[in-house]
């Protein structure tokens, strides 16, 4: 049988008051009954039951994390990141899946049954709407990867999409592109959005280019390979901007399958750089978005957020920049 706290008090010879202390992180309790009470533990296999503390405690310790985007390799990182670093702070990750989900609300309602203490909504996709629904129902918030405002609804945390865009633009500009491309994910996706129009708006400080712009069904590498062989038959661009790495994944494909050669025939530049990015045969030149320092602030925030639940809703920004590897021709040397 499952020892129990009671058993551990009378092995111990100590109160179950004690135990439970013991067991609760800053809870009150000596060095010399801290070892008596896990000897006697420790004797009789004994884990503490935090599902049942948190009838007492009023606190789950477990954290929504809500995402829509389980095809994109990326986040396996992502989920990996945040997966580690919510145990690593004794908070524990209640993982849910968005995919073709439009309305918020049944969402909300899981996460209420489960009594979550908080939810990071881990995506570049889901419009402002949903961080705002689980806000608006009393939990603790933060929207990694979201849309970035001044006066945020609830705490953001990721890249300014928009001046991705333009970094994107600069780059293909400095190479001596004329005619580009666009190549987005699902055109009504708020990263898909913000970053062609940095992208539009700094090609046109550039009179001598021109710019299209067309949109994958998803951030997959099959989304991107089937627009990019719809784009070669009806006419393509002398470079593109992907607006994700596996979009950009698939558009080689494509590009190569047409016969043709990258960077000589068509330049590609993603934004990600996720560890395939790197591989030999790839090679792709990409946007580097810090994923790593992204996900740590976001779990600082939530953290924080469940000792001070009323702290006024922030935006924090991580800069990016470009990853050079094989995909584009090099830039044009001047004077």
């Amino acid at each position: 049988m499952t020892a129990t706290l009671k058993d551990v008090a009378l092995r111990a010879g100590v109160s179950t008051s004690a135990v439970s202390r013991t067991f609760t992180a800053g809870a009150s309790v000596s060095e010399k009954m801290r070892r008596k009470v896990e000897k006697a533990a420790a004797e009789l296999g004994y884990s503490p039951n935090f599902l049942a503390r948190s009838l007492t405690t009023r606190r789950t310790k477990l954290i929504g994390l809500v995402s829509n985007n389980f095809h994109n390799p990326i986040f396996l990182e992502v989920f990996d990141l945040f997966t580690r670093g919510l145990q690593d702070r004794g908070l524990r990750p209640l993982l849910v899946n968005l995919s073709d989900e439009t309305d918020p609300e049944h969402s909300v309602q899981m996460l209420q049954q489960y009594s979550v203490d908080g939810v990071i909504v881990a995506s570049s996709t889901l419009p402002p709407a949903f961080s705002k629904a689980f806000r608006d129902k009393g939990m603790a918030v933060v929207n990694t990867f979201g849309r970035y405002a001044s006066s945020p609804d609830v705490h953001v945390v990721g890249i300014d999409n928009a001046e991705a865009g333009r970094i994107a633009a600069r780059e293909l500009a400095a190479r001596g592109y004329k005619n580009v491309g666009f190549l987005g994910g699902p055109e009504t996706a708020t990263s898909t959005t913000d970053r062609l129009r940095g992208f539009t708006e700094e090609i046109a400080r550039h009179p001598d280019m021109s710019c299209s712009h067309s949109f994958a069904t998803a951030y997959s590498f099959q989304a991107g390979r089937t627009e990019m062989l719809r784009l070669l038959e009806t006419g393509h661009a002398e470079a593109y901007f992907c607006g994700d790495d596996v979009l950009s994944i698939g558009v080689l494909s494509a590009i190569r399958d047409r016969g043709l050669q990258v960077p000589q025939d068509i330049g590609v530049i993603g934004l990600n750089d996720m560890e395939i990015a790197s591989w030999q045969n790839i090679a792709l030149t990409t946007i580097h978005q810090p994923i790593r320092q992204i996900i740590n602030s976001s779990v600082e925030l939530m953290v924080a957020m469940l000792d001070e639940p009323d702290r006024y809703p922030e935006a924090r920004l991580f800069p990016c920049q470009v990853i050079e590897r094989e995909t584009l021709r090099p830039r044009v040397q001047t004077g």
